[in-house]
């Protein structure tokens, strides 16, 4: 069994649209459509699980770039979910702010005794 990625999906598309592109290439076992929490609309991605491995590596290869409600959609196996932090960053992210490489990120309005706002590295 795999699970299939989608991306830049339609704000259109339901869960049914969605099994239906991926059932011309075999066995649907699941598609879902991520919806916002709050307010129920499309997040413009979602998941489908087909049976078969090869079924589903050919619908890949096929929809991926496929033009489908009028947005060219991004199409790949699915990563395995891993372990996050609260707050949603990953462990190769920095504590807060931007979360970038150097860590940190922080606030404030600069430190005037180094130019103003710009931050110097």
């Amino acid at each position: 069994m795999k699970n299939i990625f989608v991306s830049n999906l339609s704000f259109r598309i339901n869960d049914d649209d969605l099994k239906q592109a991926f059932a011309d290439y075999g066995a649907v076992n699941s598609a879902k459509v991520i919806k916002d929490n709050f307010s129920g609309r499309s997040r413009g991605f979602g998941f489908v699980e087909m049976t078969n491995d090869e079924e589903a590596v050919k619908a890949i290869e096929e929809l991926n770039n496929a033009e489908f409600d009028g947005k060219v959609m991004t199409v790949s196996e699915a990563r395995p979910k891993t372990d996050r932090k609260p707050g949603g960053f990953s462990d190769s992210r920095g504590g807060g702010g931007h979360g970038d490489s150097r860590g940190g990120g922080g606030g404030g309005y600069g430190d005037k005794s180094r130019g103003g706002f710009k931050k110097r590295y």
